[in-house]
């Protein structure tokens, strides 16, 4: 027959040399190198003598054959790493025949490079001493006996399709903590087995078992870090049992996955993890996943959310001494005892970005129809397919020659057997029916035979045990874009190609401005001069005293003498250059003008602006004839914000947008100004405007994330839901610890029905919030020194899961549905834009009050209550409440309308003095219109006409566009028998259609007392 050739590519590992080396009997051993891979001795190196300086040149190369089709494949080279053995060959005694070996140490290879995709890779690995060796054991600051390898493979093992789209999956089994109280060390020995699935080629499951857990009765914490371990048996040195460069680090509970992150988890925790019993595995088993196996499990993960980890003891039965070569033959069911289940959530590896899963998940008792329910896995991995393990596994590791079973020396002559599962098999060593999910028949059939009932296993729910596992994958299943990709801000600048910088122009529409200003000067003087020769003798003899005839005689002469001299036509040359550049420069007009009508329209335009710019040049001339500028009163841009607010709450839209956009000519560039008027445009529904001043506002600062977060908001209000993506996932990547960022990009995906990534964004809030929390607590602890109710109040919030309800009523969000329609989402973000003006101003702020916070000195509820009187109409009441409001030591967040809203109800009940004083307290702290109006009526009222004045036009000069100022302003002046300002002040009062018909009868009637006032008489 024909031969098939072989699909196998050699995988050789090359020891190179050893250093810092030592042998038992003289300086000089002689030694050699053996090489083991997946059970099988890969070769033997030459017996190499070790020079003085303990170094030794092997140069000894040994291979196996890598073929995925049969033989040894990816999942045993991420899994099983290659042994290297140190010999040495001791002197031959008198009458010796056969020479006597040493083994010194052994060095672990991780062939974990090869499953990445590299081709080769060199490395230096410890030599760790066996028992009994004279090589130094690892130790900081001592130079460590190693080797020094190299492995290689002619080619890559993973295809680039391989390298994109397959990936590494991690599992570590740490411990499980609180075992039931029947677990006792004396009797027959116990092997504790963990056990899970996940695929791994194409649609076929892998089993992953983590075997020989050690029962240790507790009373100290477990060390971290401590190093994760091979899931081998039978390693010679026990350093070898440790994976180079692995650790458990441990970490925070609050930071943990699972189900026991919680404040109130915490004492049983410690109380489980340093007291009571426990099982100890510190193994790490790798799998790898190729492409169709990347995409099931990740289908798998979102099909059905929890993982099934079962975990179980076999007993250990002994053959007598003599016929170990035969197994006792045991009931396999009845060999399977304390049968539990972790149910594993594995919805955060679906989460963007996420690679990593570590957390304590409680074990309950394995019933075929809960497991159904919860993961539609209609099968057991240990009882199910646990004969098939028996038989087709053996030992699982390396089989040293010189291995002995690590349970032997305390059974002493006896050999220990495993009566069920030994090892990790290999995915070809089980059928695949065995592990696949069975048809809905099936299962309905298996959960219909087996009893629902397992006494052994509910004592894990008694003693409270839970495992602690970690689950790691090289690459995420869902990549999480960067903040470059989010912002899309620098594609269009690497498209373009590099280039010499442009020569700077010296124009401009500036320049063009200033040229015709200067030909204007020019002009004029030589005009003057033409003047003073034709006229200077006649005005030197009238000195100056000129009339209008004699003027314009002049001016007539003036002109027909330019006509005639060609003097005009010169000038208007000299001009010509200068108009030119501003029609190029200022108003951009280089082509001919389509119709004669757009020609008039900007002739029309270009002549208002020459002689404006004309009579600017002319009075820089002439500086003497400018007149005095009326003097305007400077406002902040605090007190236009405060009066921009003040028109808001009046509803005064109007005057409040010319505040806002006041605010925008000063400070162009200040983005804060920006937000408040966008927020502004949201409250007057113009959302269009709103976008505009938002995206302006992060256009000025990209990385500010209070605009991300409300040009996010915009863009979900005008259903552009990419980009709100784009924005959300923007800001919680420059702000990872903002809660409201989390927040409104768990609404977005809430409206978008995305259920995983919105429990992902919740979780994530509710995780800052709490920290946030805890902060809070512990700086209070350190001011004051108080350290009582701390955790009891974290856990009191933390009982509310991230989505509102008790963490142990619900694993699930419970989601209020949006009302149908493109409005759906102003109804879930309608809080947040009520509040979106103050985002900015108040982002030091703590958005949860502090736990101290007693409500009988917070003013702040008082002040909402006398908002909801005074709405009721019930003025006494709201009087009473807003007199306690300011009493507080302590000031309310809106004090400036408190003290307006209490002058005004004093205003109304005729307390006059009681209406001054508030309304100077308010002038104090905020004046503004409103309050000097305010403190202007209440003194008018009390026939104090001098200091009602003052106050009224203070009043005026803030804002000169208020009808009732224009009105009290007539009253003083009516009082005060100043007739000219009386009529001025009433004749604006009505301009401005003052609605206070009570008011405006009473100026009617002191005009009529006064004789004077109203024009119309």
């Amino acid at each position: 027959m024909e031969q098939i050739a072989s699909a196998g590519k050699p995988v050789q590992i090359t020891v190179i040399g050893g250093y810092e080396l030592k042998g038992s009997k003289g300086d000089t051993p002689v030694t050699f190198i053996r090489a083991e891979f997946n059970q099988a001795v890969l070769g033997d190196s030459a017996k190499i003598i070790v020079s003085s300086e303990g170094t030794a040149k092997y140069n000894f190369t040994s291979s196996f054959e890598f073929n995925p089709e049969g033989g040894i494949t990816l999942d045993d080279l991420a899994h099983k790493p290659v042994f290297l053995t140190m010999t040495e060959v001791l002197p031959k005694e008198k009458k010796q025949k056969d020479e006597k070996t040493l083994v010194l140490g052994q060095a672990v290879v991780d062939l974990l490079p090869l499953v990445e995709g590299e081709s080769s890779f060199g490395t230096i690995v410890p030599l760790h001493p066996v028992p009994g060796s004279p090589l130094e054991p690892l130790q900081p600051g001592v130079k460590q006996c190693s080797l020094e390898v190299k492995v290689s493979v002619a080619e890559p093992l993973l295809t680039a399709a391989q390298i994109s789209g397959g990936n590494l999956l991690k599992v570590t089994l740490e411990a499980a903590y609180s075992v039931p109280e029947s677990f006792v060390p004396a009797g027959p020995v116990q092997n504790y087995m963990v056990g899970l699935q996940v695929p791994s080629t194409g649609e076929k499951d892998y089993p992953i078992f983590f075997k020989n857990g050690t029962l240790k009765l507790g009373g100290e914490r477990e060390p971290t870090p401590r190093p994760k371990k091979w899931p081998i048996a039978n390693i010679l040195a026990p350093g070898a049992n440790n994976i180079p460069d692995a650790f458990i680090v441990g970490g925070p509970y609050e930071e943990e996955d699972g189900e026991l992150n919680h404040p109130e988890d915490r004492e049983m925790r410690i109380q489980a993890e340093c007291i009571k019993k426990r099982i100890t595995w510190d193994l790490e088993s790798r799998c790898y996943l190729d492409p169709p196996a990347v995409v099931s499990f990740q289908k798998r993960i979102a099909d059905c959310r929890l993982w099934p980890v079962e975990i179980t003891r076999v007993p250990l039965v002994t053959a007598p001494k003599g016929k170990a070569a035969k197994f006792d033959k045991v009931d396999d069911e009845n060999a399977l005892s304390f049968h539990g289940v972790a149910y594993v959530n594995m919805v955060p590896l679906l989460y963007p970005g996420v690679k990593r899963i570590r957390g304590a998940f409680h074990v309950y008792p394995y019933l075929d129809s809960t497991v159904y329910e919860k993961t539609k896995c209609s099968f057991s991995l240990f009882r199910d397919t646990g004969h098939n393990l028996l038989h087709n596994n053996k030992v699982g590791g390396i089989n040293s020659p010189l291995s002995k079973p690590v349970v032997a020396k305390n059974l002493k002559e006896d050999k220990i057997v495993e009566k069920d599962i030994k090892g990790r098999p290999r995915s070809g060593d089980m059928p695949a029916s065995s592990v696949k999910s069975q048809s809905s028949d099936t299962a309905v059939e298996i959960l219909d035979a087996t009893p629902n009932y397992n006494p052994e296993g509910q004592q894990y729910v008694e003693a409270g045990t839970y495992i602690v596992l970690e689950i790691q994958l090289n690459k995420a299943l869902v990549p999480k874009r960067l903040p470059e990709e989010l912002a899309r801000r620098y594609r269009v600048k690497e498209m373009i190609p590099p280039r010499p910088p442009l020569t700077r122009r010296t124009g401009g529409a500036q320049k063009a401005v200033s040229d015709y200003h200067l030909q204007i000067k020019n002009i004029s003087r030589a005009i003057l001069d033409e003047y003073h020769s034709m006229f200077g003798k006649q005005v030197a003899k009238l000195e100056g005293d000129i009339d209008s005839e004699t003027l314009e005689e002049q001016k007539c002469q003036l002109n027909y003498e330019l006509n005639c001299s060609g003097k005009y036509f010169a000038f208007k040359e000299q001009l010509k250059h200068a108009v030119v550049k501003i029609v190029r420069e200022k108003y951009l007009k280089t082509i001919p003008f389509e119709n004669q009508e757009e020609l008039q329209t900007f002739i029309s335009e270009l002549y208002v602006f020459l002689v404006d710019q004309m009579h600017v040049a002319l009075n820089q001339t002439m500086p003497d004839d400018i007149q005095g500028a009326v003097p305007t009163i400077h406002k902040s841009s605090e007190q236009l914000r405060l009066f921009a607010f003040e028109a808001e709450v009046n509803e005064n839209f109007e005057m409040a947008a010319v505040y806002y956009e006041e605010r925008l000519v000063r400070e162009p560039q200040n983005l804060e100004h920006w937000l408040d008027y966008g927020a502004f445009c949201l409250l007057t529904e113009d959302t269009i405007k709103a976008q505009e001043c938002f995206r302006k506002a992060l256009s000025l600062n990209q990385n500010h994330i209070h605009s991300l977060l409300l040009c996010g908001v915009l863009a979900v209000l005008m259903e552009n839901y990419e980009q709100a993506e784009i924005f959300f996932e923007d800001a919680t990547c420059l702000e990872p610890t903002s809660v409201v960022a989390w927040t409104l990009l768990g609404l977005y995906y809430e409206i978008q029905n995305n259920d995983i990534r919105m429990e992902m964004a919740f979780h994530e809030a509710f995780k800052q919030l709490q920290a946030r929390v805890l902060q809070a607590q512990l700086m209070k602890q350190k001011s004051t020194g108080v350290v009582e109710h701390i955790e009891e109040r974290v856990k009191a919030e933390s009982s509310l899961g991230p989505w509102g309800v008790t963490s142990g009523s619900s694993t699930t969000a419970s989601k209020a549905e949006p009302p149908p329609g493109s409005g759906a989402p102003f109804s879930v973000l309608d809080g947040f834009l009520e509040e979106s003006s103050k985002l900015q101003s108040h982002s030091q702020e703590r958005i949860f009050p502090g736990p101290s916070q007693d409500p009988a000195v917070n003013p702040n509820p008082s002040n909402l209550f006398s908002k909801e009187i005074l709405k009721r109409g019930d003025h006494a009441e709201a009087k009473a409440c807003y007199e306690r409001t300011i009493s507080f030591v302590v000031d309310a967040s809106e004090m400036h309308f408190i003290f307006l809203r209490l002058g005004h109800i004093y205003l109304e009940e005729k307390e006059y003095e009681k209406a001054k004083k508030t309304y100077l307290q308010a002038c104090k702290r905020s004046p503004s219109c409103l309050t000097w109006l305010g403190l202007g009526i209440a003194c008018y009222r009390l026939e104090e006409i001098s200091e009602a004045e003052d106050a009224l036009s203070e009043a005026n000069a803030l804002n000169n566009n208020n009808a009732e100022v224009w009105a009290y302003l007539a009253l003083v002046s009516l009082k005060a028998g100043r007739q000219l300002e009386a009529e001025q002040a009433y004749k604006y009062t009505m301009k401005l259609k003052l609605k206070d018909e009570t008011l405006i009868a009473e100026i009617h009637m002191l005009q009529e007392t006064v004789g004077f006032g109203n024009p119309s008489f």
